[in-house]
């Protein structure tokens, strides 16, 4: 019997189709290369190292959740963020956010289900909306991600979009405190939507290709914040949005400067894994937080023929 890794993947696989030598999701993105600096405040919340103020250097990637490498970009979809930092020391940490809130599921074992519904009929290729329905009536949690993605309006740019972490993280500060944090990158650049028409009729690549363009006129900035839990705030699961009211941090700002064209060149595997942090930052006990690194290991596995592991620089 498969791992419920592979079983995720393959029920992936099954919406979206498989397309080798590309991520089982967000199969299509860019990437693009920059430099992190932390804020002051950074420091008092965390001893981890790219946040005490020193410029670290960047790898980012912009993409879309669909499997499929091929769909087009005005497509309703989710729209995803990941950072790899480069820290002092040698090592890396990732941070990986969505333009959704929260996130649909609460296991993996409900991944699995809830991606399984979403397999279009065999005889039409179309989607089976009761079967979706079906699910959401068991499973009230998933409501506000599903809103969410359905409010969605095409961006202007992956620019303009706002950035959430779905999982909560502890940062430990140099003097013993805690606290559980959830990060959010703010476009420099503002929000901006456009309709769905306009964004048809910019093109099947339009947003990879206007991120592109807008590099060459200039620096793309981000603001990360944290979002610091109150009590009773859920911290393992990322189906609950916190209050827009809790207390918010500014800890740094990325500024983003051209395409990274050295990274998944020739042999060279790139994984953002939320896993990976570092010293001073520790991943809540969120399921699907921790399953994701045997899903990435199975996807990466099947475009590459290795293994996490076996990585290297990833």
């Amino acid at each position: 019997m498969s791992s419920l890794a592979e079983q995720a993947v393959d029920a992936i696989h099954a919406v979206a189709g498989r397309h080798p030598g590309h991520r089982a999701a967000h199969a299509k993105g860019v990437l693009v290369s920059g430099r992190f600096t932390a804020a002051p405040e950074a420091a008092a919340l965390t001893r981890a190292g790219h946040m005490q103020g020193e410029p670290v250097d960047v790898t980012a990637r912009f993409s879309n959740g669909s499997g499929n490498p091929n769909q087009p970009d005005f497509a309703n979809d989710g729209r995803g963020f990941a950072v790899k930092f480069y820290l002092p020391d040698g090592s890396r940490t990732d941070i990986v956010s969505l333009s959704l809130p929260c996130f649909f599921v609460r296991t993996p074992e409900d991944f699995v289900k809830f991606t399984r519904v979403q397999k279009p009929s065999p005889r039409s290729g179309k989607p089976r909306p009761l079967r979706v329905l079906g699910f959401l009536l068991r499973h009230r949690e998933a409501l506000p991600a599903v809103r969410g993605f359905q409010a969605q309006k095409p961006p202007a740019s992956y620019a303009t979009v706002v950035y959430n972490s779905i999982h909560s993280f502890k940062w430990l500060d140099a003097d013993g405190g805690e606290r559980f944090v959830r990060y959010r990158w703010v476009p420099e650049a503002g929000e901006e939507s456009i309709t769905k028409e306009e964004a048809k009729s910019r093109g099947a690549d339009y947003l990879q290709d206007e991120i592109r363009t807008r590099l060459e006129q200039g620096p793309v900035r981000f603001r990360l914040q944290v979002r610091l839990a109150a009590d009773g705030d859920a911290v393992d699961d990322p189906t609950k949005a916190w209050p827009e009211s809790r207390e918010t941090v500014e800890v740094g700002v990325l500024e983003l400067t051209g395409l990274d064209t050295t990274r998944e060149q020739g042999g060279d595997v790139l994984v953002f894994d939320p896993m990976r942090v570092t010293d001073g930052i520790e991943p809540s006990a969120d399921p699907i937080l921790h399953f994701r690194r045997a899903a990435y290991d199975v996807s990466v596995q099947r475009r590459a023929g290795v293994g996490l592991a076996d990585t290297g620089k990833a």
